[in-house]
């Protein structure tokens, strides 16, 4: 079921009855110098993401020659992204890494207990 499917019978993207959503409200953000009004839940949380995208996009216009915001935004879009990707790769391997430890844990435990007998 999508989560879409979900929603429109009443359950979440898993099948459990869906929790209500806290209301949204309106937030006015400036990113890259251009007038944005965004819905959010949290609009200071919403405000901290436009400031994100702001200092990646004049980061960008920094290092780059180009003015054309289009380009800078997409620059801006691939850095996030890269950043994004890293992020998802060291939590990765962070989980691998307590897996083996467990199953490496496991195994001396099961290894001990055969010896003992």
């Amino acid at each position: 079921m999508t989560q879409a499917q979900a929603k429109s019978h009443g359950k979440n993207s898993i099948g459990e009855p869906a929790q209500p959503e806290a209301p949204q409200r309106s937030v006015s953000v400036q990113i890259y110098d251009q007038t944005y009004n965004l819905r959010g839940v949290d609009p200071e949380y919403v405000r901290g993401l436009a400031a994100t995208v702001d200092a990646k996009m004049r980061a960008v216009a920094d290092r780059s020659s180009t003015v054309d915001s289009l380009r800078v935004a997409v620059l801006a879009a691939l850095n996030l992204a890269d950043e994004l990707a890293m992020l998802r790769d060291r939590a990765e391997a962070k989980n691998a890494a307590g897996r083996t430890a467990r199953k490496t844990s496991e195994l001396n435990d099961l290894l001990d207990s055969v010896l003992a007998s």
